[in-house]
């Protein structure tokens, strides 16, 4: 990982979720990274512990597990001295979640939907979470949850500081590094 300097110590979030990509049991993935300025520093890929029925269900669930998360990241910030004053955006590329999240009442089509998975509501009305819609070309933890086109891995290993470029513009990779993106892409 290539770290830079930043004077900006603001939180921000990707999440991504595939849907029911395991063939054996249909679960899906979740993945997300969290920034403090440019530079990225947890980060997570992680299979569901349940079948969801929908891509908005699976994208929801995830969004509730990284809104877990960064409740605690803000509550640790905050003992170090970096508050958190404003909310953490959250970009995610699906719509209908960011929707489903921000709408308090009754929805018939997601009546189906664990009232635990709810808990992402309770954040964002008290405006400790903001999520954002996002690009599914711009979204960095595409990385954490499919297979990916080779130029398109390599831009988002570029974004989440695994790679770097110097100042005549070539792509640096650590030679450990080099080894292991070559075998994947």
């Amino acid at each position: 990982m290539f770290y830079t300097s930043s004077k900006t110590f603001n939180l921000v979030g990707y999440l991504d979720s595939d849907w029911g990509r395991d063939l054996d049991e249909r679960k899906s993935t979740t993945g997300f990274v969290f920034f403090m300025g440019d530079t990225s520093f947890t980060w997570s890929s992680k299979k569901q512990s349940i079948v969801t029925l929908s891509s908005c269900e699976a994208e929801y669930v995830a969004a509730n597990s990284v809104v877990c998360h960064l409740i605690w990241l803000r509550n640790m910030l905050k003992h170090l001295g970096f508050p958190q004053e404003n909310p953490t955006k959250i970009y995610i590329d699906k719509r209908s979640a960011i929707a489903l999240a921000k709408n308090l009442g009754y929805h018939e089509r997601s009546k189906h939907i664990d009232t635990r998975h709810h808990f992402i509501q309770e954040h964002v009305k008290n405006k400790e979470v903001e999520l954002i819609s996002c690009k599914t070309n711009d979204h960095v933890a595409d990385i954490f949850t499919k297979p990916l086109k080779g130029e398109i891995f390599i831009r988002l290993k570029f974004m989440l500081g695994v790679a770097r470029r110097n100042p005549r513009g070539v792509l640096l990779v650590p030679a450990y590094m080099a080894i292991f993106f070559s075998v994947i892409v």
